[in-house]
């Protein structure tokens, strides 16, 4: 396997090299949105500029054009996570995508007395649809607890996936932890009691390899826009047998076969989950962002995101007053962290004066951060083409920052 030159890569994404208040644009801010590289807004500007058109509607040129690149997109997409393209849902993101299996697969089958077990550390897309659903149904929510250092406590889990559970929500990677969940060995524990296993991709697909075959989930969810790609995109994978019993979500065009007065004739899955016209631009971009990483690697990705993560902990490890939220010995380059005496809102505010981006507050996971007893943390979160002189600039940002509050 030959190096990649990561200077080379990171001159490939044309935002960072900007600058903020007169400052080198440190972008920190990865877990929110990524950057996108120019192949990707060079396949968004190619489509309006040559091709726009709907899909699946004319049998003209152009939209024969728009056609073929939607579904390669989406073939493109199932490859990335080892799936076939039947299996795939082509859908607006995470968000979306998990509301589509509360309402579609859980709504008609839950019942009074059942269960969901969500995870502690969950965002607030993997936690709403299922208290929804339970509002509505008569089950019941259970919570999986943590470990003090962000991890899934997995023999508590174990025994909480009693006879009444029906379905398990899970992240694969906790957006304000870093941590890695080990969601091959949580599958397997629901799938030998017939629990239907969901899982939250958005903060894994786009830095690590990712096989829902071997995971061995009944659903997996991501978002787009994380994994180098346009907003307003993302996709759900489902086991075949599922996306053929679950109905239609959303009524509308091009999820039919037939319409009449009398009744209507759905699509075949994925289509009839998909209807109206979608964000086509995007899919193609997103596509694009999805053979851009292939060809780079993702195991390439995971390792550097590992070496960038060893480098700032080590030097956040310096800091005096600083506290570390998320210490699982597995994790992602996601760091939370607070400073004593200062509000998290004010260092990010700080930092960005300094051109570091970071996010503050609750990170959409207000049950974790009450788990540890904090109102809002400052999240610093790296990608691929970050680099060691960020992480050495962030430093000497948040050391100017300390002095500024005193």
């Amino acid at each position: 396997m030959s190096a990649i030159d990561w200077a080379k890569v990171r001159d490939d994404f044309p935002l960072l090299r900007r600058q903020v208040h007169g400052k080198p644009l440190v972008y920190f801010d990865n877990a929110n949105t990524a950057q996108k590289p120019a192949v990707v807004i060079d396949a968004v500007d190619d489509f309006y500029r040559r091709y726009n058109a709907n899909v699946s509607r004319a049998v003209h040129a152009l939209g024969s054009e728009a056609t073929d690149a939607y579904e390669a997109a989406r073939s493109t997409l199932a490859r990335l996570i080892n799936a076939r393209s039947n299996e795939l849902v082509l859908c607006s993101g995470t968000t979306f995508a998990i509301n589509l299996v509360a309402y579609s697969w859980a709504l008609p089958r839950l019942a009074p007395g059942d269960v969901i077990v969500v995870s502690r550390m969950e965002h607030h897309a993997n936690i709403v649809p299922w208290q929804l659903i339970a509002e509505r149904t008569g089950a019941q929510i259970r919570v999986a607890e943590l470990l003090p250092d962000g991890s899934l406590d997995l023999d508590a889990l174990d025994k909480a996936l009693d006879g009444a559970v029906k379905l398990l929500a899970i992240a694969h990677v906790s957006n304000v932890l870093g941590t890695i969940n080990p969601v091959r060995e949580i599958c397997r524990m629901a799938r030998k009691r017939g629990i239907i296993s969901v899982v939250d991709g958005s903060q894994a697909v786009p830095h690590m390899p990712v096989d829902v075959a071997a995971i061995g989930c009944d659903f997996y969810a991501f978002t787009g826009h994380k994994v180098c790609g346009p907003t307003g995109t993302g996709a759900l994978w489902a086991r075949r047998e599922h996306l053929q019993a679950m109905p239609p979500f959303l009524g509308g065009g091009e999820m039919i076969k037939e319409v009449s007065f009398e009744g209507t004739t759905f699509n075949d899955a994925p289509y009839k989950f998909e209807a109206g016209t979608p964000n086509i631009a995007g899919f193609i971009g997103l596509g694009a962002a999805a053979d851009y990483l292939t060809t780079l690697g993702l195991d390439q990705v995971q390792a550097r995101e590992a070496e960038l993560l060893a480098h700032f902990s080590e030097e956040l490890s310096k800091v005096d007053g600083l506290r570390l939220i998320g210490t699982a010995p597995d994790k992602a380059a996601v760091v939370s962290f607070l400073i004593d005496g200062a509000h998290a809102h004010d260092l990010a505010t700080l930092l960005d004066l300094e051109g570091v981006a970071v996010r503050s507050g609750q990170h959409c996971a207000h049950p974790l951060l009450q788990f540890y007893g904090v109102a809002a943390t400052c999240r610093a979160s790296l990608a691929f083409y970050n680099t060691h002189e960020e992480i050495e600039a962030f430093m000497a940002a948040l050391t100017k920052v300390r002095r500024l509050l005193g």
